[in-house]
Protein backbone atom coordinates (compact mmCIF):
# COMPACT_ATOMS: atom_id res chain seq x y z
CA UNK A 1 0.00 0.00 0.00
CA UNK A 2 2.81 2.11 0.90
CA UNK A 3 4.62 1.80 -2.40
CA UNK A 4 1.23 2.37 -4.36
CA UNK A 5 1.19 5.91 -2.55
CA UNK A 6 4.79 6.91 -3.59
CA UNK A 7 4.47 6.01 -7.21
CA UNK A 8 1.02 7.78 -7.22
CA UNK A 9 2.84 10.65 -5.67
CA UNK A 10 5.31 10.23 -7.86
CA UNK A 11 3.17 9.91 -11.05
CA UNK A 12 0.63 12.66 -10.24
CA UNK A 13 2.49 15.93 -10.65
CA UNK A 14 4.11 13.98 -14.01
CA UNK A 15 0.39 13.65 -15.58
CA UNK A 16 -0.25 17.17 -14.25
CA UNK A 17 2.50 18.83 -15.95
CA UNK A 18 2.49 16.65 -19.01
CA UNK A 19 -1.53 17.79 -19.46
CA UNK A 20 0.02 21.11 -18.86
CA UNK A 21 2.14 20.99 -21.93
CA UNK A 22 -0.43 19.35 -24.18
CA UNK A 23 -3.06 22.25 -23.95
CA UNK A 24 -0.33 24.74 -24.32
CA UNK A 25 1.32 23.34 -27.03
CA UNK A 26 -2.41 22.90 -28.59
CA UNK A 27 -3.56 26.68 -27.51
CA UNK A 28 -0.57 27.64 -29.45
CA UNK A 29 -1.10 25.59 -32.55
CA UNK A 30 -5.12 25.99 -32.92
CA UNK A 31 -5.08 29.69 -32.20
CA UNK A 32 -1.17 30.35 -34.07
CA UNK A 33 0.04 32.33 -31.85
CA UNK A 34 3.85 34.05 -32.84
CA UNK A 35 6.34 32.95 -30.87
CA UNK A 36 7.21 36.44 -29.56
CA UNK A 37 3.97 36.37 -27.82
CA UNK A 38 3.55 32.95 -26.65
CA UNK A 39 6.39 30.21 -27.56
CA UNK A 40 4.74 26.47 -27.44
CA UNK A 41 6.97 23.97 -25.42
CA UNK A 42 8.63 22.38 -28.42
CA UNK A 43 9.63 25.55 -30.02
CA UNK A 44 11.35 26.86 -25.77
CA UNK A 45 12.83 23.30 -25.86
CA UNK A 46 14.34 23.44 -29.27
CA UNK A 47 15.65 26.60 -27.89
CA UNK A 48 17.29 25.10 -24.84
CA UNK A 49 19.13 22.96 -26.89
CA UNK A 50 20.29 25.21 -29.48
CA UNK A 51 21.07 27.78 -27.09
CA UNK A 52 22.31 25.12 -24.39
CA UNK A 53 26.05 26.81 -25.08
CA UNK A 54 24.79 30.42 -23.94
CA UNK A 55 22.36 29.16 -21.20
CA UNK A 56 24.52 27.12 -19.58
CA UNK A 57 27.56 29.20 -19.11
CA UNK A 58 25.02 31.68 -17.45
CA UNK A 59 23.15 28.79 -15.64
CA UNK A 60 26.92 28.04 -13.87
CA UNK A 61 27.40 31.55 -13.04
CA UNK A 62 23.71 32.35 -11.30
CA UNK A 63 24.73 28.88 -9.41
CA UNK A 64 28.18 29.48 -8.24
CA UNK A 65 26.92 32.86 -7.06
CA UNK A 66 23.78 31.48 -5.61
CA UNK A 67 25.75 29.18 -3.49
CA UNK A 68 28.38 31.36 -2.45
CA UNK A 69 25.37 33.35 -0.87
CA UNK A 70 24.20 30.46 0.54
CA UNK A 71 27.25 29.74 2.47
CA UNK A 72 27.71 32.61 3.47
CA UNK A 73 24.26 32.75 4.92
CA UNK A 74 24.29 29.54 6.62
CA UNK A 75 27.64 30.11 8.42
CA UNK A 76 26.71 33.59 9.53
CA UNK A 77 23.00 32.71 10.27
CA UNK A 78 24.33 29.54 12.48
CA UNK A 79 27.25 31.39 14.24
CA UNK A 80 25.26 34.63 14.88
CA UNK A 81 22.11 32.42 16.70
CA UNK A 82 24.67 30.35 18.77
CA UNK A 83 25.86 33.67 19.56
CA UNK A 84 22.35 35.15 20.17
CA UNK A 85 22.33 31.91 22.85
CA UNK A 86 24.76 32.42 24.76
CA UNK A 87 24.12 36.74 24.84
CA UNK A 88 20.57 37.63 25.22
CA UNK A 89 21.77 41.39 25.29
CA UNK A 90 23.52 40.68 22.22
CA UNK A 91 20.47 39.09 20.83
CA UNK A 92 18.51 42.21 22.02
CA UNK A 93 20.99 44.35 20.64
CA UNK A 94 21.38 43.16 16.86
CA UNK A 95 17.99 41.10 16.15
CA UNK A 96 16.16 43.70 15.02
CA UNK A 97 18.66 44.97 12.60
CA UNK A 98 18.63 41.48 11.47
CA UNK A 99 14.58 41.57 10.72
CA UNK A 100 15.15 45.14 9.15
CA UNK A 101 17.38 43.60 6.52
CA UNK A 102 15.22 40.88 6.22
CA UNK A 103 12.17 43.44 5.92
CA UNK A 104 13.96 45.68 3.15
CA UNK A 105 13.54 44.50 -0.56
CA UNK A 106 16.32 43.36 -2.20
CA UNK A 107 15.55 45.45 -5.49
CA UNK A 108 15.95 48.43 -3.21
CA UNK A 109 19.53 47.61 -1.83
CA UNK A 110 20.97 46.11 -4.92
CA UNK A 111 21.41 49.60 -6.31
CA UNK A 112 23.34 50.82 -3.49
CA UNK A 113 25.47 47.58 -3.42
CA UNK A 114 26.48 48.33 -7.01
CA UNK A 115 27.61 51.35 -6.37
CA UNK A 116 29.89 50.57 -2.92
CA UNK A 117 30.80 46.80 -3.90
CA UNK A 118 32.54 45.46 -7.00
CA UNK A 119 29.30 44.25 -8.91
CA UNK A 120 30.13 40.26 -8.25
CA UNK A 121 30.69 41.33 -4.49
CA UNK A 122 27.32 43.10 -4.66
CA UNK A 123 25.69 40.12 -6.54
CA UNK A 124 26.78 37.41 -3.50
CA UNK A 125 25.93 39.83 -0.75
CA UNK A 126 22.27 40.09 -2.22
CA UNK A 127 22.09 36.48 -2.43
CA UNK A 128 23.21 36.46 1.70
CA UNK A 129 20.69 39.14 2.65
CA UNK A 130 18.07 36.90 1.41
CA UNK A 131 18.87 34.02 2.55
CA UNK A 132 20.45 34.75 5.90
CA UNK A 133 17.26 35.56 7.88
CA UNK A 134 15.69 32.28 7.58
CA UNK A 135 18.83 30.25 8.98
CA UNK A 136 19.33 33.13 11.94
CA UNK A 137 15.89 33.34 12.69
CA UNK A 138 14.65 29.66 12.41
CA UNK A 139 18.26 28.09 14.42
CA UNK A 140 17.71 30.98 17.07
CA UNK A 141 14.41 29.48 17.96
CA UNK A 142 15.69 26.16 17.65
CA UNK A 143 18.30 26.83 20.37
CA UNK A 144 15.55 28.24 23.06
CA UNK A 145 12.83 25.87 22.05
CA UNK A 146 14.89 23.02 24.26
CA UNK A 147 12.72 20.95 26.39
CA UNK A 148 13.50 22.66 30.42
CA UNK A 149 13.07 19.51 32.23
CA UNK A 150 16.00 18.23 30.31
CA UNK A 151 17.67 22.11 30.22
CA UNK A 152 17.02 21.43 34.31
CA UNK A 153 18.56 17.96 34.14
CA UNK A 154 21.73 19.26 32.49
CA UNK A 155 21.81 22.26 35.24
CA UNK A 156 21.22 19.68 38.08
CA UNK A 157 24.60 17.61 36.75
CA UNK A 158 26.46 20.94 36.39
CA UNK A 159 26.82 20.33 32.97
CA UNK A 160 28.88 23.70 31.34
CA UNK A 161 27.57 26.06 29.09
CA UNK A 162 29.52 24.61 26.39
CA UNK A 163 28.06 21.02 27.68
CA UNK A 164 24.83 22.28 27.36
CA UNK A 165 25.00 23.77 24.04
CA UNK A 166 26.89 20.61 22.06
CA UNK A 167 24.74 18.19 23.99
CA UNK A 168 21.43 19.35 24.15
CA UNK A 169 20.98 22.62 22.39
CA UNK A 170 22.54 21.71 19.13
CA UNK A 171 20.64 18.24 18.09
CA UNK A 172 17.55 19.85 19.40
CA UNK A 173 17.69 22.46 17.17
CA UNK A 174 19.12 20.48 14.31
CA UNK A 175 15.76 20.31 12.58
CA UNK A 176 14.68 24.09 12.98
CA UNK A 177 18.62 24.41 11.71
CA UNK A 178 18.10 22.28 8.61
CA UNK A 179 14.25 23.49 7.96
CA UNK A 180 15.83 27.10 7.83
CA UNK A 181 18.54 25.70 5.73
CA UNK A 182 15.93 24.74 2.76
CA UNK A 183 14.37 28.35 2.49
CA UNK A 184 17.73 29.54 2.27
CA UNK A 185 18.33 27.28 -0.51
CA UNK A 186 15.69 29.02 -2.74
CA UNK A 187 16.04 32.52 -1.33
CA UNK A 188 19.35 32.89 -2.15
CA UNK A 189 18.59 32.00 -5.69
CA UNK A 190 15.91 34.68 -6.00
CA UNK A 191 18.39 36.92 -4.42
CA UNK A 192 21.33 35.78 -6.96
CA UNK A 193 18.77 36.47 -9.61
CA UNK A 194 17.63 40.46 -8.47
CA UNK A 195 21.02 41.11 -8.05
CA UNK A 196 22.19 40.10 -11.46
CA UNK A 197 19.11 42.09 -12.98
CA UNK A 198 20.04 44.93 -11.11
CA UNK A 199 23.54 44.99 -12.29
CA UNK A 200 22.65 44.17 -15.69
CA UNK A 201 26.46 43.71 -17.49
CA UNK A 202 26.85 41.77 -20.26
CA UNK A 203 30.09 39.92 -20.37
CA UNK A 204 31.72 36.53 -19.20
CA UNK A 205 29.65 37.16 -15.91
CA UNK A 206 26.73 37.36 -17.13
CA UNK A 207 23.94 35.24 -15.24
CA UNK A 208 20.60 33.56 -16.38
CA UNK A 209 18.74 36.90 -15.09
CA UNK A 210 20.57 38.64 -17.65
CA UNK A 211 19.75 36.56 -20.23
CA UNK A 212 16.03 36.46 -19.15
CA UNK A 213 16.50 40.64 -19.61
CA UNK A 214 18.19 40.74 -22.88
CA UNK A 215 15.80 38.06 -24.48
CA UNK A 216 13.15 40.35 -23.48
CA UNK A 217 14.70 43.56 -24.95
CA UNK A 218 15.67 41.36 -28.62
CA UNK A 219 11.95 39.83 -28.67
CA UNK A 220 13.91 36.43 -28.44
CA UNK A 221 11.04 34.88 -26.22
CA UNK A 222 11.41 31.59 -26.52
CA UNK A 223 15.00 31.87 -25.16
CA UNK A 224 13.44 33.97 -22.52
CA UNK A 225 11.12 30.71 -21.48
CA UNK A 226 14.13 28.35 -22.09
CA UNK A 227 16.13 30.46 -19.37
CA UNK A 228 13.47 30.25 -17.22
CA UNK A 229 12.53 26.92 -17.51
CA UNK A 230 16.35 26.46 -16.14
CA UNK A 231 16.00 28.84 -13.17
CA UNK A 232 12.96 26.72 -12.44
CA UNK A 233 14.72 23.62 -12.49
CA UNK A 234 17.77 24.96 -10.42
CA UNK A 235 15.58 25.97 -7.64
CA UNK A 236 13.94 22.74 -7.74
CA UNK A 237 17.35 20.29 -7.44
CA UNK A 238 18.29 22.86 -4.62
CA UNK A 239 15.41 22.56 -2.43
CA UNK A 240 15.70 18.06 -3.22
CA UNK A 241 19.44 18.15 -2.27
CA UNK A 242 18.75 19.98 0.68
CA UNK A 243 15.46 17.94 1.63
CA UNK A 244 17.19 15.16 0.47
CA UNK A 245 20.09 16.26 3.22
CA UNK A 246 17.72 17.10 6.15
CA UNK A 247 16.28 13.59 5.69
CA UNK A 248 19.01 11.65 5.78
CA UNK A 249 20.46 13.48 9.10
CA UNK A 250 17.22 13.42 10.33
CA UNK A 251 15.65 9.77 9.70
CA UNK A 252 16.98 7.76 12.04
CA UNK A 253 16.09 9.72 15.28
CA UNK A 254 13.20 12.84 14.80
CA UNK A 255 9.81 12.88 14.12
CA UNK A 256 9.42 14.42 10.92
CA UNK A 257 11.76 12.29 8.60
CA UNK A 258 10.14 9.30 10.80
CA UNK A 259 7.20 9.40 9.52
CA UNK A 260 8.44 9.20 5.99
CA UNK A 261 10.13 5.79 6.58
CA UNK A 262 6.59 4.26 7.46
Amino acid sequence: MNMLQNITRLLLPAVVLATGLVLWEGVVRVNDIPPYVLPSPLLVFQTLVSDWAVLSESLGVTLLTTLEGFIAAAVGGVALALLFNQSKWLEYSLFPYAVILQVTPVIAIAPLLLIYLPQQTAVIVCAWIVGFFPVLSNTTLGLNSVDRNLAGLFQLYGASRLQTLRYLKLPAALPYILGGLRIAGGLSLIGAVVAEIAAGSAGSGSGLAFRIAESGYRLNIPRMFAALLLLSAAGIVIYGVLALVSHLVLRRWHESALGKES
